[in-house]
């Protein structure tokens, strides 16, 4: 027989000392330097191509030489999503702890998919949902929820669960109802659950952005004068283009008396009820039937981590639990919670770990006055753009997103010519790697959006970034 050389694909213990010790030096020098790299990277496909266009390799080569390539060529050519001058999209500001937590999960190989699997990682998961529960004023008892890959993710499992609620087996009449500022991915989670383009309706917002609460009304009447069965609503807090937070108590009401399931998309925006004025801007949110929340976003976890809540837990497992005769002997009690019966994934990564690792370490303050400062700083930039005679302040700052133009006060510019300008911006912005900000359209017009959510950002960084888009516009 031959020797296994590989040893079974392990390595001596000296060797995954130093190849660790590689590993978390490079995170370390990463977490350090980050805010003096370019956050933008502009590698092309044919570069791309030129570095990793290869057969996979029969032989085997040193571990630290394929280490030094990947942090030479792969993690070189990758935006810096933690960096202070990342202000488009939604950034991901990140931290140490739940890096490390991470690690752990992976390493340990931990199956949080159901109890037998850990119960360990089981209990810890409902004791952090818990928290989120309560957080959010749900019912702990009744309530319950799951940690997801992301937002989408959880927005998917979301709309599932309510038309298996709301429609059983028969949805050939529902009707989904969102506004024209909704996130994207409840749009891709409507076409995967197999509805038509006209079960959807995409109601106009108002001049706030904010859900038309009288467009609503008038769509659900005509919806049921016509025999059709209006079954869910997803309002936003914390809508992705402006930072908007839809009339939650009103939406409630009208859900509760339409007898409609009412999911709010708070990927975005729902941490901010760890703010001052929390509880005020999400007054209502307490109301949904299940919310969307996204850790990597504005509760600084890194990827992957997205949360749902619900208000009834037995919704979720109604909704997913399978019972395949291999999983019989694991079933355990009621009480014994089975996670993968609680959304689509069977195998399930322990993301809860690094999400409740942080918050033991840093407490609740430090994420309530990291957010805190956010909303201020973007405040500040509102006042500064505000002072200025070549900005124009298109939407204010709501939750740490601000949308703006070059329009100079004294050049009298066509609405074509501003628009080219601010696309010129983002274009020359982006080709330089000096700062992430991209466009949006906003009432028809090319705008500069940024999103203000990282606590290492300062109002200089932001100020210099403007000088820069000043500059751009001149030439």
């Amino acid at each position: 027989m031959k020797s296994n050389k590989n040893q079974g694909l392990r390595l001596s213990k000296e060797a995954m000392q130093d190849f660790g010790y590689k590993v978390v030096d490079a995170v370390i020098e990463h977490f350090e330097t980050q805010d003096k790299k370019l956050p933008v990277s502009n590698a092309s496909r044919l570069e791309m191509d030129k570095l990793f266009s290869e057969d996979a390799p029969e032989n085997p080569m040193p571990a630290t030489e394929v280490l030094n390539f990947v942090l030479e060529n792969v993690l070189t050519q990758s935006n810096v999503m933690t960096h202070p001058k990342t202000y488009a999209f939604v950034p991901g500001p990140s931290n140490y702890i739940s890096v490390m937590s991470d690690t752990l999960a992976t390493g340990f190989n931990i199956f949080a998919g159901g109890w037998v699997g850990s119960a360990g990682a089981a209990g810890l998961e409902i004791s952090t949902l818990n928290w989120m529960l309560k957080l959010f004023n749900f019912p702990v008892k009744k309530g319950g929820g799951i940690f997801t890959s992301g937002g989408s993710l959880a927005n998917l499992t979301a709309l599932a669960t309510a038309r298996k609620v709301k429609c059983g087996e028969d949805f050939s009449k529902a009707i989904i109802y969102l506004s024209d500022q909704a996130h994207s991915s409840n749009i891709k989670a409507i076409n995967i659950l197999g509805f038509k383009k006209e079960q959807i309706r995409v109601i106009p917002t108002d001049m706030e952005f904010k859900f038309s609460i009288n467009k609503l009304k008038n769509a659900i009447a005509r919806d049921k004068i016509e025999g059709l069965k209006p079954f869910c609503l997803i309002a936003s807090s914390g809508t992705t283009n402006t930072g908007t937070v839809d009339p939650l108590e009103e939406l409630a009401a009208i859900c509760k008396k339409e007898n409609i399931w009412l999911h709010v998309d708070g990927a975005f925006g729902a941490a901010v009820i760890l703010s001052k004025n929390g509880k005020k801007l999400l007054k209502g949110i307490d109301k949904a039937d299940s919310l969307t929340i996204d850790p990597h976003k504005w509760l600084f976890q890194p990827y992957e981590i997205g949360c749902l809540l619900v208000r009834d837990h037995k919704c979720l497992s109604g909704t997913f639990t399978e019972k395949p005769v291999y999983l019989r002997d694991i079933e355990g009690n009621e009480s014994e919670i089975n996670f993968y019966d609680h959304g689509i994934e069977l195998t399930r990564h322990f993301r809860a770990l690094k999400f409740y690792m942080s918050i033991k370490t840093f407490g609740l303050k430090a994420f309530r006055e990291a957010i805190d400062y956010n909303i201020n700083l973007a405040e500040q930039v509102e006042a500064e753009l505000r002072k200025s005679d070549k900005w124009e302040v298109v939407s204010p700052a709501t939750l740490a997103i601000i949308n703006f133009r070059y329009n100079p006060v004294k050049e009298n510019l066509s609405e074509k010519k501003i628009d080219l300008i601010n696309q010129k911006i983002a274009a020359k912005m982006m080709a330089s790697g000096e700062a992430l900000l991209v466009t949006t359209i906003l009432l028809g017009q090319v705008v500069l959006r940024m999103c203000l959510i990282n606590p290492r950002t300062t109002l200089e960084d932001v100020k210099s970034t403007i000088a820069l888009c000043e500059k751009f516009a001149l030439e």
